[in-house]
């Protein structure tokens, strides 16, 4: 039972006929609900992009002649009622998916840690791919129904802003973020003070405060240290996302994982199962172990309960994705805590020790794997690829019988969907369609759509891409500091009939951005061509202390600047989720060239998919299984390479040839008197029907309830219930 609540303060001046905008700006439910969107922007879209569609600075800005305008506006009223009478059901329904088909669980709960959450480009505590499928799950949990709350950071600075140089270096620039104009609401004690909870680290206690962000019918709560209470040090904790000092990084995932339970314990919430979404939150194993050893429980015991209760989710075989720390580090922080679990050094250190070329190390992902009896990869490739990364904490058993499943990714539609494809969709598939977002035969109703109001859709996304991508450019050239042919750079010349692939991911190595660019002559050849044309469109972010992501950035810069290309290829800067919307919807072609089996899903060509956008992909993470050869295209094969430099030749031909002997064709094929291309069309139509419903997040988190939360709340329902 929730103890303290956040309250929504008293900074808005609105008449009253209007007053719950001020409430609706406090919950993310808008962030999924296009008209929720328009109350805002139809009071003064102007302001709306001003303020990058943020509802409380919004609101804090907006003119009273605006507000009047719209009160004496008697369809606004209407619109304003009805979108109120939308979210009141959906806050206030009783027959949810998941209380209709589990009556009997609604009052157990799920707690799901991640290091970051991408809700909306307005709250930026997210650096990437991670951080909105975190984000994307919380939404679903919210439609679904489930008995969810989550826990992450407020980082009061963010990941990063991209600023590209002249000469194609990113640069990183760091800003705060005032609370007082996010969508974000603190939580108090009784008293008037902000709730507080600590942890200890060497010689110091830390403090964090917590804020809460709703999320439709889920909290999300956010830790904080950036308080007087604490040194200027370790008020820096919860500044930035993902740094690489190690002493930090370990100290955030105390927080993360220790102060997370912590929190959720002083909220007065009882879990019975508990999400690490990625290893940066394994230390929670070790606070639940000390919980129930200081209620008398031995270690063993101890472990086995927490054990059941455990649900894990590894994410990347690559290694900057997988914590692992020092063991001289693991002493200076945790020399305290392993004889409160009545273990002495060594025994602590095998709870996670990692063999690796230079020693051995304590390895988040291992603790998480061994104190967790639910365990997952996110594709099917990937399952079988941590089964063999992580078989050596298994030794008795063969790779195939290594206790790690697979429950591949999805994306919640409703955030990434065109608002116009998302009224076509309810005209042919159904005024509820998206309550039904992972059943295949809804989507079959796909094939209702005439061919033309589909493809004049897909005309408006590609005009309201280059449009928005031309205004970019035009504010960024008034800010100044920007030379001309970085103008050209940032898509000023791209042509909105023309064909248009999009590649936009984070940029390591490993993702292969300059796959493309492998030859350049034949490349200029087929982007150049008058008849045909092809304009690509580069965007995406390097951690900023990797050398290797930032010259692979520089690499694609500048062959994007090259005079040749006459401003058919472009880089656009500062990737976020806002910039991530109009890609997806308004390109042709989705690329995406990882050197396989590195990918272990991703999921940003599925937000293309449901948009009427076509996947050009290597085999790896989840197109490996949502193609079928009629919805999009197949880079390489489906087999794995002992050396990367032929796989990346080959991969790199097959690319090109495809590129040229079946993409562009198809979509410059001649057309029938209706001016439409048929067969792309149909190809579109394909895409939609087959990728829609699996690679939905309505699909994966009820896998997730069905595969890894009910048999982890079965358990714990037969667990010593002391600790609740």
């Amino acid at each position: 039972m929730l103890t303290f609540r956040a309250q929504i303060p008293n900074g808005f001046s609105l008449p009253r006929r209007i007053s719950r905008l001020g409430e609706l700006a406090y919950n993310l439910w808008w962030t999924w609900n296009p008209d929720a969107q328009r109350l805002y922007s139809r009071i003064d879209r102007e302001l709306w992009e001003r303020t990058y569609h943020n509802p409380v600075q919004f609101l804090r800005q907006v003119e009273r002649a605006r507000l009047n305008a719209v009160m004496n506006n008697r369809y606004y009223l209407e619109f304003y009622d009805r979108t109120f009478r939308s979210f009141d059901q959906y806050m206030e329904a009783k027959e949810t998916w998941f209380q209709s088909a589990y009556p009997e669980l609604e009052n157990h709960l799920i707690a799901y840690f991640s290091m970051e959450f991408g809700l909306h480009e307005t709250l930026p505590i997210y650096a990437g791919g991670l951080g909105v499928l975190s984000g994307d799950h919380t939404k679903e949990a919210s439609d679904l129904g489930l008995p969810f709350v989550a826990i992450g950071f407020f980082y009061t600075e963010g990941y990063f802003t991209q600023r590209i140089t002249e000469d194609g270096w990113q640069e990183a620039q760091y800003l705060p973020h005032p609370f007082s104009e996010l969508p974000v609401l603190p939580v108090m004690e009784e008293g008037g003070k902000p709730l507080l909870v600590s942890v200890d680290l060497p010689g110091r206690k830390v403090f964090v405060r917590l804020w809460e962000v709703r999320v439709g019918r889920v909290p999300l709560y956010l830790l904080d240290a950036n308080l007087e209470e604490n040194s200027p040090g370790d008020r820096a904790l919860t500044a930035r996302l993902y740094s690489s000092d190690p002493d930090l990084r370990i100290s955030q995932e105390i927080l993360l994982g220790i102060g997370g339970v912590r929190a959720l314990r002083r909220l007065g919430y009882a879990p019975d199962v508990w999400h690490m979404n990625e290893g940066h939150s394994a230390f929670l194993v070790l606070e639940r172990l000390r919980e129930y050893m200081e209620e008398g429980h031995s270690f063993d015991q101890a472990a086995e309960l927490i054990q059941s209760s455990n649900v894990f989710t590894t994410h990347t075989p690559v290694p900057a994705g997988n914590d692992e720390f020092a063991l001289w580090l693991v002493d200076k922080y945790f020399s305290n805590v392993w004889p409160t679990l009545g273990l002495e050094r060594e025994q602590f250190m095998d709870l996670a020790r990692h063999t690796v070329s230079w020693g051995e190390t304590f390895s988040m992902p291992a603790l998480a794997l061994r104190f967790s009896e639910h365990r997952n990869g996110v594709s099917e490739l990937h399952g079988q690829v941590a089964r063999k990364m992580w078989q050596y904490l298994w030794p008795d058993k063969s790779v195939e019988d290594v206790p790690i499943t697979h429950i591949t990714n999805g994306i919640h539609t409703g955030t990434w969907l065109a608002r116009r494809l998302l009224h076509l969709y309810e005209r042919y598939l159904g005024a509820d369609w998206l309550e039904h977002a992972d059943d295949p035969d809804v989507w079959e109703l796909v094939n209702n759509i005439p061919d033309d109001q589909l493809w004049t859709v897909r005309l408006h996304l590609k005009r309201k891409l280059t449009a928005y991508i031309r205004e970019r450019a035009r504010e960024r050239w008034l800010r100044g500091g920007w030379h001309p042919s970085q103008v050209v750079a940032s898509g000023v010349m791209l042509d909105p009939y023309a064909l248009t692939i999009g590649f936009s991911r984070r940029f390591a190595p490993y993702k292969r951005a300059n796959l493309i660019l492998r030859d350049l002559d034949r490349l200029l050849r087929l982007v150049s061509d008058p008849e045909k044309p092809v304009q690509i469109i580069f965007a995406g972010k390097s951690h900023p202390d990797h050398e290797g992501g930032k010259m692979l950035i520089q690499e694609v810069y500048r062959a994007v600047k090259r005079p040749e290309f006459g401003g058919r290829l472009a880089f656009l800067e500062e990737y976020d989720m806002n910039l991530a919307r109009y890609l997806v919807q308004g390109v042709d072609v989705w690329l995406n060239t990882p050197r396989r089996p590195n990918e272990a899903s991703g999921t940003s060509g599925q937000k293309a998919a449901v948009n009427g956008v076509l996947n050009f992909s290597v085999l790896d993470g989840w197109w490996r299984e949502g193609y079928n050869g009629q919805n999009g295209w197949a880079i390489g094969k489906d087999i794995d390479y002992d050396n990367p430099d032929r796989q990346d030749e080959d991969d790199a031909k097959s690319l090109y040839d495809i590129l040229e002997n079946e993409i562009i064709p198809l979509y410059y094929q001649l057309r029938s008197s209706d001016g439409l291309p048929g067969e792309w069309i149909s190809r579109i139509k394909s895409s939609i029907r087959t990728i829609g419903p699996q690679f939905s997040t309505r699909r994966m988190v009820k896998e997730y309830l069905e595969r890894m939360y009910l048999p982890a709340l079965q358990a714990s329902l037969k667990a010593p219930q002391s600790l609740d």
